[in-house]
């Protein structure tokens, strides 16, 4: 997709600067534009005051600013919000944000997309039933944290500009199959002249692209990974998640055991609890004998209904017997609460919109 005008959103500083002194201005315009966007999440060059009123004018013909659009939002019970968002082609994205705590001076964790839907197509997630469309650019990809930020900050009447501690790449898509804009968009993001979110409060999950933790590995990013696991046996980790074909668990597990003896950083392991179908006595033996040996976390997480889809979420004492289990036999288990079920914004309901703005 070519674009006429020069996109600045996702630019370094020095590459800003590059920009404003090949089109004739000083150096030090890079860093006005700089703090306009990524202090103020502006899109607008009619907006930046301090920048004389021709040199607006000149920069809006020739440069633009992609920050999405919020179209909806949705508010659940506990203070999670969930934003679609309309992408320069019209396409649709949802981004999260999830409070840390009820508390009305609560910080937020960003739960981000890297693509438009999913092409792994795993059964229990709706992004993966409703297809795949293309990969986001690094900048569509940085540009969600803004917008959501700025869309924050005037629901809550807030001007904190550290509002949003955390970034978890969890959102629609597998971002390790769009790993060099992934890569871009946490340079910006981590960025202490940009957005200025420590890679150590950045996440990014997987569903065992195996290729892409092996050159994560190589990068030495001290971001958290965290793969979807939910089955520890082939068979059902085949039906559950395609890409377990490709991949299977040794091929997977080698992976992750390599990637924590180079980046000596802990891994969490995700699984989703599915009714009658990966909470047994003996999927909690297979995941303590698959898990145990490595430096690792696993965080259980209930499921969240999918319209259309036939899976079910266990009752709370299947839930506490499974938590106990994996708890007894020596592993690292976190138990995560539900946030934004009501609303459709938890694990595995972001869903890819037509381009409808009846949502």
């Amino acid at each position: 997709m070519e674009k006429e005008k020069t996109e600045l959103l996702g630019l370094s500083l020095e590459e800003m600067e590059d920009f404003v002194v090949q089109n004739g201005q000083p150096k030090y315009r890079a860093r006005q534009i700089f703090k306009w966007i990524y202090n103020k999440e502006t899109a607008s060059f009619y907006a930046m005051t301090d920048l004389p009123k021709e040199v607006r004018s000149e920069f809006d013909k020739i440069a633009e600013i992609s920050i999405p659009r919020v179209l909806k939002q949705r508010v659940s019970k506990d203070g999670t919000r969930k934003f679609s968002m309309e992408l320069e082609d019209k396409k649709k994205i949802e981004t999260v944000v999830i409070p840390h705590s009820p508390d009305k001076n609560s910080k937020y964790t960003l739960c981000i997309s890297t693509q438009v839907g999913c092409p792994i197509g795993c059964a229990f997630c709706a992004t993966g039933q409703s297809g795949f469309q293309r990969n986001l650019e690094f900048y569509e990809i940085v540009g969600q944290v803004l917008g959501s930020k700025k869309e924050l900050q005037k629901r809550l009447k807030s001007d904190d500009e550290s509002l949003i501690s955390n970034i978890v790449y969890m959102g629609m898509g597998e971002p390790l199959l769009n790993f060099s804009e992934t890569l871009k968009s946490i340079k910006i993001i981590n960025d202490s002249k940009g957005i200025n979110i420590g890679q150590r409060h950045i996440t990014i999950s997987t569903s065992g692209e195996v290729k892409g933790i092996n050159r994560l590995a190589e990068t030495g990013l001290q971001i958290t990974l965290a793969i979807s696991l939910h089955a520890a046996n082939n068979q059902l980790r085949d039906k559950l998640i395609p890409i377990n074909r490709k991949y299977p668990l040794k091929v997977l597990m080698k992976a992750v055991e390599d990637y924590i003896n180079k980046t000596n950083r802990r891994v969490t392991f995700e699984y989703i609890m599915l009714d009658k179908v990966n909470i047994s006595e003996q999927d909690a033996r297979n995941l303590i004998k698959l898990i145990k040996p490595l430096m690792a976390n696993i965080n259980l997480i209930p499921y969240n209904k999918v319209t259309g889809l036939d899976f079910s979420k266990p009752a709370p004492e299947k839930v506490m017997q499974f938590y106990n289990c994996l708890l007894q036999g020596g592993l690292n288990v976190t138990l995560r609460e539900e946030k934004g079920a009501d609303i459709e914004a938890a694990c595995g309901q972001l869903v890819m919109k037509r381009n409808s703005r009846s949502q």
